[in-house]
């Protein structure tokens, strides 16, 4: 038991880091590309209460899927040069986008603390924050997998949705809801995270792989 919430306590940084710079990115993304409805929001902060989203940060938390407040954009304020699906991709690809980017930062962190500073590592301070530096690591890429699943609400239903004919966008919205069923039946049942989780591993093995040998190390 206290094991268990010792580790529940270790994951709570990487969820707050995923999820605050996550929704960052998205509403950054938009702002930079003409709409201020995210700056009027109170969005354009890393403060986690702006964005953690109850529900979605402690199912995050115990179940590894989970999501944040989402922020609201309006299209039709993006710069002319961007057609209004082109400005949705690419505000959408922003949070997994910055989610990988972390996954990235942290573990360079990580392989510096190992090479240049074992005898803090091997510490009982030392032994915490390279467990919270791993669980952020995870957390990161499984938020940023999660998200660019293409079914509605996540992000990746609207990036490559900006890739499709006409005829396909036509089709998608008139099923709609039948793919928000979808995907209510993938994440209660657990599919999507069985599904996911082979994805997540690879990428955080091929991370530490690639990042270790620039560092000399392996693990």
């Amino acid at each position: 038991m206290h094991g268990s919430l010792m580790g529940l306590l270790l994951t709570l940084p990487g969820v707050i880091i995923a999820i605050t710079f996550h929704e960052f990115a998205h509403a950054y993304a938009a702002y930079k590309l003409g709409d201020d409805t995210p700056k009027m929001q109170g969005r354009l902060n890393l403060n986690p209460l702006s964005h953690l989203d109850l529900a979605g940060f402690i199912l995050l938390i115990f179940a590894h899927i989970g999501w944040g407040k989402p922020v609201q954009i309006n299209p039709r304020n993006f710069d002319r040069k961007y057609s209004t699906s082109a400005g949705e991709a690419i505000v959408s690809v922003a949070g997994p986008l910055m989610n990988f980017v972390l996954a990235i930062v942290f573990t360079i962190l990580y392989f510096v603390l190992i090479k240049f500073a074992m005898e803090f590592v091997i510490s009982q301070i030392g032994v915490i924050v390279i467990t919270i530096i791993q669980s952020t690591i995870i957390v990161n890429i499984g938020l940023g997998v999660f998200n660019l699943i293409p079914l509605p609400p996540l992000d990746g239903s609207k990036i490559f949705r900006n890739f499709m004919s006409y005829n396909v966008k036509q089709w998608l919205d008139k099923y709609e809801r039948v793919f928000y069923i979808v995907f209510l039946i993938l994440w209660i049942t657990g599919l999507a995270g069985k599904i996911i989780s082979p994805i997540i591993g690879a990428i955080s093995s091929g991370l530490i792989n690639i990042i270790g040998m620039m560092f000399g190390i392996n693990i």
